[in-house]
């Protein structure tokens, strides 16, 4: 059996941002068309959710490039880009929890309101969209199966 090496930690924890943003925009939605505030306010508790292992995940992001550098198909090229969109994403990801996390307070007792709900849910889709593109990015580091067509590892 093979050890767990920063690697596999990186990539388990970077996937559960990209999941529970994604699962809370879609809650936040239904809640907000259904007017059900607990659904709007479990989307809102997955938002603080996710900006946990997001941060674990960049924190994980350097051992783990360090531990596939030099690895066949690597490209470094790619894996620039993969940390530049890491620290918009981890931005993102913070922010959107934070504010969740605000709101969760200041609604505590009542239903979100409307325009709270609308603005999280817009942050939630492009801070989604930021943390799916960032790690696709982060596949391409070495896997050129996914990579766009003609681009060659370095």
């Amino acid at each position: 059996m093979n050890p767990v090496t920063a690697a596999h930690i990186h990539l388990f924890l970077c996937h559960v941002p990209v999941v529970a943003i994604f699962f809370g925009a879609g809650g936040l939605a239904f809640g907000l068309w259904r007017g059900s505030r607990d659904i709007q306010k479990a989307a809102l508790g997955l938002f603080v959710v996710a900006a946990v292992p997001a941060v674990l995940s960049y924190l994980t992001g350097e051992p783990a490039a360090g531990a596939i550098k030099g690895l066949p198909g690597f490209s470094e090229r790619i894996l620039g880009q993969h940390q530049a969109a890491a620290g918009m994403a981890l931005a993102g990801c913070t922010a959107l929890g934070i504010v969740a996390l605000a709101g969760l307070i200041v609604f505590r007792k009542r239903t979100v309101a409307g325009w709270f709900g609308l603005l999280l849910l817009t942050g939630a889709l492009v801070v989604g969209s930021l943390t799916a593109w960032t790690a696709n990015l982060g596949g391409q580091i070495r896997h050129s199966e996914i990579r766009p067509y003609g681009t060659e590892a370095e």
